[in-house]
C-alpha cells in the first residue's frame, strides 16, 4: 500500500526559482561544465532509480531484516543487487575528482539527489552513502598513500566504509573511548577494542574501510588522547587489492526498534592492522569532517521521512471516506474523503510545511558547503561560519521535525497508520534514529549555543539575522508577504532578545544547558519560517504573471501561510522556557524523582 514519487518539481522549485542554484553553480569551478540539462538528467536518473528499484525493497526489507551467522551479515534480499545497480550507474563517482575515477560535480547536487534514495530506503543508505565522508577525511588528512591505496576503490563503490566511534561504554562522550593501538615496527597499527556501528559488515562490498577511533600508549587523558585509523575488512595485497582477512570480527548486529534492514554490527577488532590518518592525538579533529557532513545527512534523513509519509497520507486521504465536511456534503456517495476535514489538512499542511521547509533548508545549507570547498579564502571563511551556526540547527530542527510529520501519519490514517500494510509506523520507527546518531538533539543544542552562539560565532548570528531583516526590508509590499515579514521581524527581535537573555545568565553553570534545545528549535522554526517567506514572494511573483502552474504557486503561498499561522508561534513556548532557565529543572532533588515510587 506505499509508493513513492520522487517530487522533481518541488526540488526543481528549490533549487532554481528560489534558491537560484544555476547563478550559484556559476560561481563553482566544480560546476563549471555541468549545464541545466546535465543537472535535471542527473536528477532524474536518481529519482528513477529511487522509485523503481529502492522503494519497492522498503517495507520488505523491514519485514525480512539483516541477518548475522557466525560473523557473516545478510542484508534482505534486493539489497544488495540493488548497490551492484549504483554502483553500475556510476553513481559513487559523482562528486569526486577524476584523478581517484570521480565525476567532479558540487557537493550539493549530491545532496539534492539523495533525498529521493532515503525517502525511499533509508536502510539501504545506511549502507551505501557512506563512503562520502571516508574519502573527504583521508583526503583532507590521510597520507599520499593512504588515498591512492583506498580513496579510487571508495569513489569507484567497488570498497564501502563505516566511521567506528561507538563503544560499548561510550556513545556521545568519546572521552570514555578505550580502544586500543600500538605501534609496530613496520609503520602500521594494530587496533583491538569493541566497537558498535551501522554497516560494519555487509554483503555489498569485497572489502571494508573502517576509520577507527583509538588511543595510543602513554597518551592525555579525555579527547586529546584519541587518534584515527585506517583499518580494512580485509589486508591489502601489494597490487592494491584486497587480501587475507584482517583481525575483525561481527559478534552480532542489533535488535533495533527501527531500521531493521541495517545492520548495525557489534564489530571486535583482534589486533588489526591498521594505519596512522592525520596527526597522533587528533583523532577528533580528523573525524569531525566525516560527522560534519553526516550532520547535514541526517538532517535530511529526517526531512526525507517527512516527504515520505506525507505522500502516503496525501494518498490516503483523497481515498478514504469517513463522515461529511463540515461545511456540507462534496459527494453523492455515503460518506466524503478524508481531505475535506478540517482537522485532516491541519496535520497535512503540517506535513508539507515541514517536508518542503526542511528541503530548502538543507539545500540552502549545502550551498554553503559547496562555497566552503571553494578556490576563494575569504568565501571559505564565511561559509564555514555559516555553516558551524546553521549546521546544528538542521540536523536538531529538522530530525525533531521529521518525527512530527510520521507520527502525524499515524494519526491521519487512524487504525491503519497502526498497522504495517501502509508503512506509515515503519516510518516513525525508522526516522527515530535521526534525532539520537551523530549527536542527540541536546548535543546539537549545546554546541549551538554554548560553544557557538556564546562563543566565536555570535557575530555570524548577528551577520545571518541581519540578513533576514534586510529580506523583510526589500520584499515587495504584497499582502500576505506584507503580514510575513512583519511576524518575520518580530521572531527575529525575539530570537536576539532570547540570545542577550541567555548570555546575561552565563554566570549560572546549569542554565545553558537548560535552555539549549528550546533554543535550538526557536532558531530553527524563526530560521525556516524566512526561508518560507522566500519561497512565498517567488511564488506570488509567478503567480502576478499568470503561470500555467497556478495550483502549484498558490499552494506555495497557502503553505507558507500556513507556517507562520500555525507552526511559527510555537517559538513562545520556547521563549518562556528560556526565560524560566534552570530552576525548575534543577530544584527537585535526585531523591524527588522517585519519591512515591
Amino acid at each position: 500500500m506505499t509508493s513513492y514519487h520522487p517530487p522533481l518539481r518541488d526540488l526543481q522549485f528549490c533549487l532554481d526559482e528560489l534558491l537560484d542554484y544555476p547563478a550559484h553553480y556559476a560561481t563553482l569551478s566544480l560546476a563549471a561544465d555541468l549545464g541545466r540539462e546535465d543537472v535535471g538528467f542527473i536528477l532524474g536518473e536518481v529519482a528513477k532509480f529511487s522509485q523503481e528499484v529502492l522503494a519497492p525493497l522498503y517495507v520488505s526489507g523491514d519485514t525480512e531484516g539483516a541477518h548475522c551467522d557466525n560473523g557473516r551479515v545478510t542484508s534482505p534480499h534486493g539489497f544488495a543487487d540493488a548497490y551492484r545497480r549504483y554502483v553500475d550507474g556510476g553513481w559513487p563517482r559523482l562528486g569526486n575528482l577524476p584523478e581517484h575515477g570521480g565525476q567532479p560535480a558540487p557537493y550539493s547536487l549530491k545532496v539534492a539527489a539523495s533525498e529521493f534514495m532515503q525517502t525511499a530506503n533509508h536502510a539501504w543508505c545506511m549502507y551505501a552513502l557512506l563512503n562520502d565522508g571516508a574519502i573527504r577525511t583521508l583526503m583532507s588528512f590521510a597520507s599520499p598513500a593512504l588515498v591512492k591505496a583506498f580513496v579510487p576503490k571508495l569513489v569507484s563503490g567497488e570498497w564501502m566504509s563505516t566511521m567506528c566511534l561507538t563503544e560499548p561504554q561510550c556513545g556521545s562522550d568519546l572521552n570514555l573511548v578505550r580502544c586500543k593501538a600500538e605501534a609496530t615496527a613496520d609503520g602500521s597499527y594494530r587496533i583491538t577494542g569493541k566497537i558498535f556501528i551501522s554497516s560494519g559488515e555487509q554483503d555489498f562490498s569485497q572489502n571494508i574501510v573502517h576509520l577507527v577511533l583509538a588511543r595510543l600508549q602513554d597518551v592525555p587523558v579525555g579527547t586529546r588522547g584519541i587518534s584515527l585509523f585506517v583499518v580494512p575488512k580485509r589486508k591489502l595485497l601489494t597490487d592494491g587489492t584486497a587480501g587475507d582477512a584482517n583481525a575483525m570480527r561481527c559478534l552480532s548486529i542489533e535488535h533495533k526498534m527501527g531500521l531493521k534492514a541495517s545492520a548495525t554490527c557489534v564489530m571486535a577488532f583482534d589486533a588489526a592492522e591498521g594505519w596512522l590518518v592525520g596527526e597522533p592525538n587528533r583523532g577528533l579533529n580528523a573525524m569531525f569532517v566525516y560527522i560534519n557532513k553526516s550532520r547535514l545527512g541526517t538532517a535530511q534523513q529526517g526531512q526525507a521521512h517527512a516527504e515520505g509519509a506525507y505522500q502516503t497520507c496525501l494518498a490516503y486521504a483523497r481515498e478514504r471516506r469517513a463522515g461529511r465536511a463540515p461545511s456540507g456534503r462534496v459527494s453523492d456517495r455515503d460518506a466524503d474523503p478524508l481531505l475535506v476535514h478540517p482537522d485532516i489538512r491541519r496535520m497535512l499542511l503540517t506535513q508539507k510545511a515541514i517536508a518542503e521547509g526542511g528541503r530548502t533548508l538543507v539545500l540552502y545549507c549545502a550551498q554553503w558547503v559547496d562555497r566552503a570547498d571553494g578556490d576563494d579564502p575569504v568565501q571559505r571563511e564565511t561559509a564555514e561560519r555559516y555553516l558551524a551556526l546553521l549546521t546544528p540547527i538542521a540536523k536538531g530542527a529538522v530530525s525533531e521535525w521529521g518525527s512530527e510529520a510520521c507520527d502525524l501519519g499515524i494519526q491521519i490514517l487512524g487504525g491503519h497508520g497502526y498497522m504495517k500494510e501502509w508503512g506509515v509506523e515503519q516510518r516513525v520507527r525508522d526516522v527515530r534514529i535521526t534525532r539520537i546518531y551523530e549527536g542527540t538533539t541536546g548535543i546539537q543544542a549545546l554546541d549551538l549555543l554554548g560553544r557557538k552562539i556564546l562563543g566565536p560565532q555570535r557575530e555570524t548570528l548577528q551577520a545571518f539575522t541581519q540578513e533576514i531583516l534586510d529580506f523583510c526590508a526589500g520584499a515587495t509590499s504584497n499582502g500576505p508577504l506584507r503580514v510575513m515579514t512583519a511576524a518575520l521581524n518580530d521572531a527575529v527581535a525575539r530570537w536576539r532578545a532570547a540570545t542577550n537573555r541567555i548570555e546575561q545568565q552565563s554566570g549560572d553553570a546549569n542554565h545553558v544547558p537548560a535552555v539549549a534545545v528550546d533554543y535550538l528549535m526557536l532558531a530553527g522554526y524563526v530560521t525556516v519560517a524566512w526561508l518560507w517567506a522566500r519561497a512565498a514572494e517567488v511564488a506570488l511573483r509567478k503567480l502576478s504573471a499568470s503561470p500555467d502552474e497556478r495550483e502549484f504557486y498558490a499552494a506555495k503561498v497557502q503553505t507558507a501561510q500556513f507556517w507562520f499561522e500555525r507552526i511559527l508561534p510555537r517559538i513562545a513556548v520556547h521563549e518562556a522556557a528560556i526565560a524560566a532557565g534552570s530552576g525548575s529543572l534543577m530544584g527537585i532533588s535526585e531523591e524527588g524523582f522517585g519519591a512515591g515510587r
